[in-house]
């Protein structure tokens, strides 16, 4: 099997929210539903879905984790400088997300921080 393209499907609890915070780091719109928004991330728009919690759960017809206490999976964020991560944190605070592990060195030659969207969704971004 040779799959053509990945994404992610997430669960949120308000879209609107969701949309104000990803378009507030930058994340390019990929449309919008009354059941999704959508965005496309990095060099080749990897594809990021954000399904209304309710809706994903019916069409899927499995438990979805909470990730305010759960992570199936984080993601990471590559950063070009440690300037850069640090800007992650101030972009991600001033987005309405929480900032879960300060920018800090993670062994040599590693710089990054973590943070949470408003429905808990992780991630990395890190420097090397």
């Amino acid at each position: 099997m040779n799959p053509k393209k990945i994404w992610s499907n997430f669960t949120v609890n308000d879209l609107d929210r969701t949309t104000k915070f990803y378009t507030g780091l930058g994340f390019k719109p990929n449309g919008r539903s009354e059941d999704l928004t959508s965005f496309l991330i990095g060099e080749h728009n990897f594809v990021m879905h954000f399904f209304l919690e309710d809706k994903l759960k019916a069409n899927l017809e499995i438990e979805i984790s909470d990730a305010h206490v759960a992570n199936e999976i984080i993601f990471t964020l590559s950063a070009e400088s440690r300037d850069e991560v640090n800007d992650w944190e101030a972009a991600v605070l001033n987005a309405g997300g929480k900032i879960v592990s300060k920018p800090k060195e993670f062994g040599e030659g590693y710089y990054g921080c973590v943070f949470a969207d408003p429905d808990g969704h992780k991630f990395n971004v890190f420097y090397m």
